[in-house]
């Protein structure tokens, strides 16, 4: 299926990550140009080399997220080298294991900036460059947490769950410029963050990892984990011209983890 994105710009923050970097390969595959944004250079430079291999272009650009000050010099970068951004993928690290109370406010807000705040701006920043267009598409990766609160990610949990409001608040103000936004929720992903957070819990309830892992994939109706490659897929499904008419959606990509509607 052509997704009909070949030769758009497309931005990927946290791109160095599982998820980000499957985002970013799954779109140099369908000939978008790719600008990958990381805090972490090596984990960057992977991803870029993967891009190049299958004959993708693309832009690395070193970029710490809780520093706004930086978002116009980057954007800058980009529209010098290919243009505005056609396409924004929305990808945050997430922050540590926490219960809801007791959490000092420069937790609270080191983490707001980094996952909220630099998720407005730069959408803010890319705006202008889609609706000149009339054609955009914002995705925006956030958890299963924000439909079903997952025990001891309170911050994860509160913060993400704060996107999809701006998020559903912005798809209706924009779609009659030809731009949609959604979100996109996975479950558990096979990437290092869910292999860390299976070995927090582990190391809390005095368990083995395996016991952890094994229980988690038994509350999956498909009975395992995902790979980052089908959330990926789903993700550029998101980002392209098939997917005109979806905007302000919830899209779970969780093997029915989440029972609810």
């Amino acid at each position: 299926m052509d997704l009909g994105i070949a030769g758009k710009v497309a931005l990927v923050t946290g791109a160095g990550g599982g998820l980000g970097g499957a985002i970013a390969l799954a779109l140099a595959r369908e000939g978008a140009k790719v600008v990958l944004a990381d805090i972490n250079a090596t984990a960057l430079k992977a991803v870029a080399d993967g891009v190049r291999s299958k004959g993708g272009e693309e832009l690395s650009l070193e970029w710490d997220l809780g520093d706004l000050s930086v978002i116009d010099a980057r954007v800058d970068a980009i529209e010098a080298r290919f243009g505005s951004v056609d396409i924004l993928v929305n990808n945050t690290g997430g922050p540590p294991p926490t219960p809801a109370s007791g959490q000092p406010a420069e937790l609270w807000g080191k983490h707001f900036h980094s996952m909220v705040l630099s998720v407005i701006g730069i959408t803010d920043r890319v705006l202008p460059g889609m609706k000149a267009k009339k054609w955009g598409r914002i995705v925006t990766s956030a958890s299963s947490g924000v439909v079903a609160p997952i025990p001891g990610l309170a911050i994860s949990n509160a913060l993400r769950m704060s996107l999809v409001g701006w998020s559903k608040s912005l798809a209706r103000e924009i779609g009659r410029d030809g731009i949609t936004a959604n979100i996109i929720v996975p479950g558990r992903i096979g990437t290092d963050r869910i292999r860390f957070l299976d070995e927090a819990k582990a190391k809390r309830e005095g368990r083995t990892v395996e016991e952890v892992s094994a229980e988690s994939t038994g509350s999956i109706p498909l009975g395992r984990y995902g790979r980052p490659e089908e959330y990926a897929q789903a993700a550029a499904f998101l980002a392209s011209e098939a997917a005109s008419y979806v905007t302000g959606s919830v899209v779970r990509v969780d093997g029915g983890l989440i029972a609810s509607a």
